[in-house]
């Protein structure tokens, strides 16, 4: 009979040892897989380093260190060498210095790997909670790779530790599973939440507008994601299934957003494989039924993330280029993180139905120094996800949205979002390589004007988003023009036209958003963002006058759309200092001249043959006359 084998015959008091009794069967050589995370055995890593001395040549493995790690220091690289399946801060430098290893593996799969003996495991030091009545032991906050560790390994060294959470799901551990037990209770590692900045704030608020009610959410841990959870509470039954559950969870359950009410599979359950957080998250996961933990093979299988209608997964990333290929494990040839669940879930978000796959990161490093958004990505940068896995790009300047788009519009999407110090750099850069026609004309230094986006709803009760203008709605801009029926294209433009190519788009679409304003509504048809309108104005050189013009597309006329665009663009005109309007229209839209006229301003106009002259008073609001 095996020793393990020998040893899991006994009763639960019987397995009972000492720290340094236990340590004592574990081997020189010997393959040794430490809890994840928040779950990490402190107590047991410890007593690893500082009283097996007989130990030599043993492999650590684990997925992510939060707490201690003394078998990496540079002395004890006789006895111990490290394999991180995700390379965490205080790993890191052994990492680069070529003193630990690092396997590159989804977490999906890990699992698989150590169960079929890919990875080796011959000991697992995991942290429990006290066994039940029925003599099962809760994993607490790491489940994730850590139930399956244990379950292959021959060796199962178990600190039980009172101050663990006991959580539901597929994360318990039976006591005969379990060889030696090591009692000592000390605090469960703690990650507090970040403080919010800026930046984090912003990039929140484009995040929320994308999260629709009913979603389920896979989010990360850092001021991003904190942030984001914040911005979300006004909306309904939102779910969770994530890798990671954080803190700012709790909240969103407690406020009533976060119900998993209307999820597709584990209705009514907030699933995940691990917790990091504070001791308030450990007592509300705690015998919770709402919450349910299990193993990383089924949490992070991105045929299981696919089954949840609106699946929006949310990650970081460390760098994008200009044809959306992310970066997020490495700088350059330096290893950061890991593989981790990035590629599960957003792949399996753009599986699911209504799903959404959104990468989220500040536009610049070291201070500002550096773009995030780049050319081509540093050399030596993992390609953690492809040009074909991401729905939307967002930073603290905007949102770019990938999916279905030419290398062209998402070059443009991407510098549109850039910090602007960088975007004529791209720009260049792009031209060059002939990713976009080089008659695009350089980016105004501004940043795009977010604050002037509104949502309106028409009188059939339909809603439109109105914003500014962007350089990457040249094709949008392209396909209204040719959506438009040759009747409203005479009167927009006063005459025939029967060709719109993108060189004559390009300089109407990038605009310095004080003396020129286009202002497109947009809609969503088919999952695409379709322009049904634009209204824009062009101030008259060394006046205070504009010219301002509109057009909305045949089947969305008459429904107040064109009046709530005029009235937008005459708001952002008078606070830029133009203080009159005048337009040329055709004597024959009476639609354009009735918005005209019944508008707030006074007026005063005049035909002149054809055509049918008009100002508006911008400095002055009359009482509205009826129709």
């Amino acid at each position: 009979m095996l020793m393990g084998e020998k040893l899991r015959n006994r009763s639960y008091d019987d397995k009972k040892m000492s720290l340094k009794e236990a340590l004592k069967y574990i081997k020189p050589g010997d393959h040794i897989f430490i809890g994840s995370a928040c779950g990490e055995p402190q107590y047991l890593v410890k007593g690893l380093v500082e009283r097996a001395d007989h130990l030599a040549d043993n492999e650590i493995l684990h997925v992510h260190t939060l707490g201690v790690a003394p078998y990496i220091k540079p002395r004890y690289s006789e006895r111990f060498r490290m394999n991180a399946f995700f390379v965490g801060i205080n790993t890191r430098r052994a990492v680069a210095e070529g003193r630990a290893d690092y396997t590159p593996t989804f977490l999906s799969d890990l699992p698989y790997l150590i169960r079929n003996g890919v990875i080796q495991i011959d000991v697992a030091l995991i942290q429990v909670t006290p066994p039940d009545e029925h003599g099962f032991c809760s994993l607490g906050v790491s489940v994730d790779v850590t139930k399956t560790a244990a379950e292959k390994a021959k060796l199962v060294i178990a600190q039980v530790n009172k101050k663990m959470p006991r959580v539901l799901g597929d994360s318990f551990i039976h006591v005969k599973d379990i060889d030696i037990v090591v009692e000592h209770t000390e605090p469960i590692l703690e990650l507090p939440r970040s403080e919010p900045d800026i930046v984090s704030e912003r990039i929140a608020k484009y995040v929320s507008d994308l999260v629709e009610d009913e979603s389920t959410l896979q989010i990360g841990i850092g001021s991003i994601p904190d942030a984001i959870l914040n911005y979300l509470m006004d909306k309904k039954d939102l779910g969770i299934h994530t890798e990671l559950l954080t803190e700012g969870v709790v909240e969103l359950v407690e406020e009533g957003v976060v119900t998993c009410a209307k999820k597709t599979i584990n209705r009514g359950k907030i699933i995940a494989s691990f917790a990091m957080g504070t001791r308030r998250l450990y007592d509300f996961i705690d015998n919770n039924p709402m919450v349910e933990f299990y193993p990383s093979d089924y949490v992070n299988n991105p045929f299981i993330i696919a089954q949840h209608d609106k699946m929006v997964a949310i990650n970081q990333a460390l760098e994008v280029d200009l044809t959306g290929q992310v970066c997020s494990d490495s700088l350059g040839y330096k290893f950061y993180s890991g593989l981790g669940g990035q590629a599960d879930f957003m792949r399996g978000a753009r599986l699911s139905r209504g799903g959404k796959a959104i990468i989220v990161m500040p536009s610049t490093a070291k201070d500002g120094r550096i773009s995030r958004i780049k050319g081509f990505l540093t050399r030596g940068a993992g390609v953690v996800l492809t040009r074909g896995d991401v729905d939307y790009v967002v930073t603290e300047y905007g949102v770019a949205y990938l999916r279905g788009k030419t290398i062209r519009e998402r070059a443009l999407a991407l510098m549109s979002i850039a910090h602007p110090r960088f975007k004529n750099k791209l720009l260049e850069w792009a031209k060059k390589h002939n990713y976009v026609p080089k008659e695009i004309m350089p980016f105004p230094e501004v940043e795009y004007p977010e604050e002037l986006k509104q949502y309106i709803t028409l009188e059939d009760g339909s809603r439109v988003l109105l914003r500014p203008i962007k350089p990457s709605d040249a094709t949008l801009k392209q396909h209204f023009f040719y959506a438009l029926s040759k009747e409203s294209v005479r009167k927009r433009f006063l005459g025939s036209l029967d060709i719109m190519p993108l060189k004559r788009i390009w300089p109407y679409v990038i605009i310095d958003y004080v003396n020129e304003m286009s202002i497109v509504g947009v809609v969503s048809e088919n999952g695409n963002e379709v322009m049904v309108a634009i209204g824009s104005y062009s101030r008259i050189p060394g006046t205070d006058k504009a010219e301002v013009a509109l057009v909305v597309r045949d089947d969305w006329q008459d429904k107040g759309l064109g009046t709530a665009l005029f009235n937008c663009l005459a708001e952002i005109a008078r606070s830029r200092g133009i203080k009159t309007f005048i337009a040329w229209v055709s004597i024959d839209n009476t639609k354009m001249i009735h918005i005209l006229k019944k508008s707030k301003y006074p007026s005063k106009y005049r035909v002149d043959g054809n055509l049918f002259y008009i100002e508006l008073d911008l400095t002055k609001i009359q009482e509205k006359r009826n129709n």
